[in-house]
């Protein structure tokens, strides 16, 4: 989605806002089954004296499995976006800022990159996630599965030293 800026650059002081529901073809990361709603973004690009401050949320439901214990749970999405539409960059490769071909901004882009950049590269249901016994696959959060753990080749002689004690 285009939103058209040209109106807002000469009004120092106005704010243009924007609702719509971005696709999530362009979304498929690792441990995200699916979207269980509409991925909706809503926002407002002000001007601040010449500077545009594009600030907007992200949000949906996702269904996610565990990068640990491959359970499939619920997770919400929520994101906030907070960038820089500007006529000229200086520096290329500032995520903050976002060039204005046209008198337009990309919405989608914007949206996409930041949800890119900020996405979590393993998905877990929970910090203290205890994940799969390596040996059977019981998932560990719901108890000790009995496997014997082996002993490192090389700690084999201290295993010895604490038996005799």
């Amino acid at each position: 989605m285009k939103l058209d800026l040209r109106e807002l650059i000469a009004d120092p002081g106005g704010k243009k806002s924007f609702a719509f529901t971005l696709s999530p073809a362009d979304l498929d990361f690792d441990g995200v089954l699916e979207y269980l709603t509409p991925i909706t973004v809503e926002g407002a690009v002000e001007n601040h004296a010449g500077l545009l401050e594009l600030r907007a949320g992200i949000r949906a439901d996702m269904l996610c499995q565990c990068a640990r214990c491959l359970k499939e749970f619920q997770k919400p999405l929520e994101q906030d976006v907070h960038v820089y539409p500007a006529q000229e960059l200086e520096d290329q490769d500032s995520v903050d800022y976002y060039l204005i071909e046209d008198g337009c901004v990309d919405l989608e882009e914007i949206m996409r990159d930041a949800l890119i950049f900020s996405f979590e590269p393993r998905i877990l249901c929970g910090d203290d996630c205890k994940g799969l016994c390596p040996k059977c696959g019981k998932n560990l959060n719901e108890g000790p599965c009995g496997c014997v753990e082996d002993l490192d080749p090389r700690l084999l002689a201290l295993g010895q030293l604490l038996e005799k004690e």
